[in-house]
């Protein structure tokens, strides 16, 4: 139930608010849809195309639910219609989450990745500026491109020195691969729309705050295969190796998983937006990391806590060969190029907020493989049995 008499981090009372979330109905908007329902008053305009993540509180099983009526769905393409202004004006605060973020269609889907992350953009920051909206936008840490350590000689000992990978909001530059590697069109657009937000701020004082997720991980993220996606779609790494788990196949290694990461729980990650929201003196005008640096490992590694983890919450035993090695040409196709290690500097969001993520990787692992157990486990083997089936 929301709270009565909540306060901001200065002692101030915390006023209701109408915000529009465009792109509610995906990971990170579902999970911060049900904090707002359960932990504070705000109502939530949510605008997407798709509703399933978030049905629960759209039509939940009793009405006496904290937040009746507190949450609308507008099924709405922010490319071509003309209500989204209409729902940004009514609003206080708006959220835009909106993106097509999965490595694999950066490749294959240049266009409409930059079409999706820039041009469709560029609406929602216009209708905020000129009706004086305050934005929260969410970029990504791939703005930074590639670390300066990325480019010094594997021997070199200064890739000890964390100050080549340790990423600033306000420091670090942003470093790209060359045109033909497409796999940065959506940095590329990700940080031209930065610019532009950050220009309405300087010119037109648009109120904004800009997050830069570092690899938040958790229950309905991207989709399993075949399942609640296309069978021969790619999602991101926790998805892909969570269905290879529950198919019992071996994970497949792009360019034998040396780079390195680190990953957040979509929980805490949420935690550190609502302060976000309900700050705006603190947040304003401010980009921050939201990542958890504790939490670093290589994909390798990852892969081999997976397996371990799974084991433990399936009851199945580890699979005998856990992974295999494959380029990233035959993995993403032609253009790939990567970042070998990213690490979030955390000074910002630490001064202005407070915030620290609190969960291990272990257990962010164990929380979000039940789920994909208890949700998926008896569809993949439906759909595996299916050929043997009709033979």
């Amino acid at each position: 139930m929301a709270s009565v008499g909540r306060v901001d981090l200065d002692g101030n009372a915390i006023k209701g608010m109408t915000i529009c979330m465009i792109g509610a109905g995906g990971f990170i908007g579902s999970h911060l849809c049900e904090k707002l329902m359960a932990e504070t008053p705000h109502k939530v305009l949510a605008v997407d195309v798709y509703s399933d993540k978030i049905k629960h509180l759209l039509e939940p099983a009793e009405a006496s639910v904290p937040w009746a009526d507190r949450i609308q769905f507008h099924r709405i393409n922010i490319k071509n219609d003309s209500r989204l202004e209409g729902l940004i004006k009514m609003a206080d605060l708006v959220i835009n989450l909106a993106a097509i973020c999965t490595p694999a269609d950066y490749n294959t889907r240049p266009l409409d990745t930059i079409y999706s992350n820039f041009i469709d953009a560029l609406p929602v920051v216009k209708y905020c500026s000129e009706n004086n909206k305050r934005l929260i936008h969410f970029s990504t840490c791939e703005v930074y491109g590639k670390t300066i350590g990325s480019f010094l000689p594997k021997d070199s000992p200064l890739r000890q020195d964390p100050a080549y990978f340790v990423l600033k909001e306000d420091a670090s530059p942003c470093i790209f691969g060359s045109i033909e590697k497409q796999r940065w069109s959506y940095a590329c657009a990700k940080q031209l729309i930065e610019r532009l937000i950050y220009a309405e701020g300087a010119e037109n004082d648009l109120e904004f705050t800009i997050v830069r997720p570092f690899n938040w991980i958790g229950p309905r993220m991207d989709f399993i295969p075949g399942i609640d996606g296309p069978s021969e779609g790619v999602p991101r790494v926790l998805a892909c190796f969570s269905n290879n788990l529950l198919r019992r196949e071996p994970l497949k290694l792009v360019d034998g998983g040396e780079s390195q990461r680190t990953f957040i729980y979509i929980k805490d990650a949420i935690e550190a937006v609502l302060l976000m929201i309900e700050n705006p003196a603190r947040a304003n005008g401010h980009i921050f990391n939201v990542g958890n640096p504790n939490n670093e490992v290589t994909v390798r590694q990852l892969a081999e806590m997976m397996n371990e983890v799974y084991s433990k919450v399936s009851g199945e035993p580890s699979l005998e060969v856990p992974t295999i090695d494959v380029s990233s040409k035959e993995f993403y196709g032609e253009g790939y190029d990567d970042s070998d290690k990213r690490i979030p500097d955390m000074t910002i969001i630490n001064r202005q907020l407070g915030w620290n993520p609190k969960t291990s990787l272990w257990d962010l692992l164990e929380s979000t493989l039940t789920y994909q157990h208890r949700t998926y486990a008896a569809a993949v083997k439906q759909a595996i049995s299916k050929p043997l089936a009709s033979n």
